[in-house]
């Protein structure tokens, strides 16, 4: 029996904790953190990444400001497992693959490493005016999106064409200041030509469309593309999963994991790889299947286990279905029911998810919080629709933020909040969601603000910017705020349940799991050769009680 392989996660980035890797592994090392962790998920700010806080990988080389490969080895002397994360669908324009591209245009190796918008909806739409294929409305019709707006980068070649490039994601062009004595330099323009052109040029905000010429129209394209010639991009661009060479990419990162001493690898944005002309390109099926089954086989071969990340309702019933092709599951059910729970002051919910759980046998990792955000989107057909409304009004009321798919404000995606602040920034409220957690099937993973009890962060939200509500429950703590927070009795107590979890040998794969509800309280009991674990959660006093009866 392998107690460990349901043991508890950390889950941080890099500069949660004191500003480097080496600071959380200061941390770890601390007497009131032993014993309470079996792994680690290190978010992918670990790697070359430059947005999106490491969602947009460079590449998978450490991120020499944040990690060293000492500092893996460190949590390696500490028993401590790593679970990283590998991003199938896309990666970063400033990727050597898309740099290649813009180089080399047409002679490029990596042309159809990524995909070409153009080519992939050849004889499935019409040209429009600026150069790329409307699909017809019975394709748009059954496309999923992220943002308004067709998911497409115009990307302009060596020769000067616009080739379009599929952009699921995040996307921005910036053309940089022009100077006069550049435009004098490089197309031989009279100075007072060439200032007068910049100066307008500056004043319109560097945007090229809207740069009016004046006396100075004679010019006009052949400024216009030298601007254009001299525009930077930023986003992640989709991967071209029929392309060997992308295959080759997907190996390569795997054998590169498996370097550093991964043990589980979080497959990030699979679910949007596959796509096909006539599909939803979001969890076709069976290209989803056959792409998990494929990059799982590989994984194998390193010796690495995969946990596919996919955000879907509970009605549509996809961890299901990831459950019987044999995969770990995401519970992003939980938080939620959680917190529904304490609102209606029973766990009629929460018991009816965790009995199906253990009747089907599905492996899960679960939570409270994380970098993310409260999963909503996914317990549409477990709760009824009046729940899961109130749950979104409680949220926002104690502080949260709600950020809707790309405007559609009947489509609920998730609330950022910390999981204190959900909570009301009540400690007896947190500890009762920690414990019940540490007696849910599966493997816990905690995010490191809840452990320290964090509140929502608006400083962060406001520093960030426009789109950075997410940075509500992504505080970086100093090494000061973490030696205060351990003082704390709410943090003490969350740290003896995560040793409880990660030691007791109750808490195994083997165990039998029952429980039982009557009126508000719930109790659970794992039970197995080693003793038993019990719980006894009041929703409405709020009140729990954890016994430990080991045999000798």
């Amino acid at each position: 029996m392998d107690n460990k392989s349901n043991g508890t996660l950390l889950n941080a980035y890099c500069d949660s904790m004191g500003g480097t890797l080496a600071d959380i592994v200061s941390v770890l090392k601390k007497k009131e953190f032993e014993n309470t962790f079996d792994a680690f998920y290190i978010l992918p700010s670990i790697f070359n990444s430059d947005l999106d806080r490491g969602f947009s990988l460079i590449s998978y080389d450490l991120n020499e400001s944040l990690a060293s490969e000492e500092d893996i080895e460190e949590l390696k002397k500490l028993n401590i497992r790593l679970m990283m994360d590998f991003v199938l669908n896309h990666i970063s324009v400033l990727s050597p693959q898309f740099q290649d591209i813009l180089k080399n245009g047409d002679d490029s190796k990596y042309r159809d490493f990524f995909i070409d918008w153009n080519r992939f909806w050849e004889g499935c739409g019409e040209m429009t005016e600026e150069g790329y294929i409307k699909p017809d409305e019975k394709y748009l019709s059954k496309m999923f999106f992220r943002k308004d707006g067709l998911p497409i980068l115009m990307v302009r070649f060596p020769d000067g064409r616009e080739v379009p490039y599929w952009n699921t994601f995040y996307q921005a062009v910036r053309y940089p200041e022009v100077d006069p004595y550049e435009l004098v330099r490089d197309l031989g323009l009279q100075y007072a030509a060439a200032a007068d052109i910049c100066s307008a040029f500056n004043a319109a905000g560097r945007d090229p469309e809207k740069l009016v010429f004046g006396r100075w129209e004679k010019y006009k394209d052949q400024v216009l593309d030298y601007i254009r010639s001299r525009r930077t991009y930023l986003g992640q661009m989709d991967l071209n999963i029929k392309s060997d060479l992308v295959w080759d990419y997907y190996r390569e990162t795997l054998a590169r994991l498996a370097s550093y001493g991964t043990s589980i690898v979080r497959l990030d944005a699979f679910a949007y790889a596959p796509k096909e002309p006539g599909e939803r390109n979001f969890l076709n099926d069976p290209g989803t299947w056959d792409l998990l089954e494929k990059v799982a086989g590989i994984a194998h071969t390193h010796n690495l286990t995969v946990l596919p990340e996919i955000h879907a309702s509970y009605e549509e019933k996809i961890y299901e279905t990831l459950a019987e092709k044999g995969y770990m599951v995401y519970d992003f059910f939980l938080p939620g029911l959680l917190i529904d729970a304490f609102e209606r002051k029973n766990g009629t919910y929460l018991k009816q998810w965790m009995d199906e759980i253990t009747e089907k046998k599905i492996r899960t990792v679960n939570m409270l919080g994380c970098h993310d955000g409260i999963p909503l989107l996914d317990l549409k057909g477990l709760l009824p629709e009046e729940s899961i409304q109130n749950l979104i009004r409680v949220t926002v009321d104690r502080g949260g933020y709600v950020k809707d798919l790309h405007g559609a404000k009947n489509v609920y995606y998730q609330v950022n909040a910390t999981y204190y602040s959900a909570l009301g920034e009540s400690d007896q409220r947190m500890l009762m969601a920690r414990a019940l957690q540490m007696f849910m099937p599966g493997r816990p993973q905690v995010w490191y603000l809840d452990l320290f009890a964090g509140k929502n962060d608006y400083e962060g939200m406001r520093r960030a910017g426009e789109g950075g509500h997410k940075e509500i429950n992504r505080t970086n703590l100093t090494k000061e705020q973490i030696e205060e927070a351990l003082k704390k009795n709410v943090v003490q107590k969350q740290l003896e349940m995560l040793r409880m979890r990660n030691t007791c040998p109750v808490f195994s794969e083997d165990a039998e799991i029952t429980s039982e509800l009557n009126g508000s309280e719930m109790h659970i009991v794992w039970k197995n050769a080693y003793g038993t674990a019990e719980l006894t959660a009041d929703f409405e006093k709020e009140t729990y009680s954890i016994d430990l009866n080991i045999n000798d």
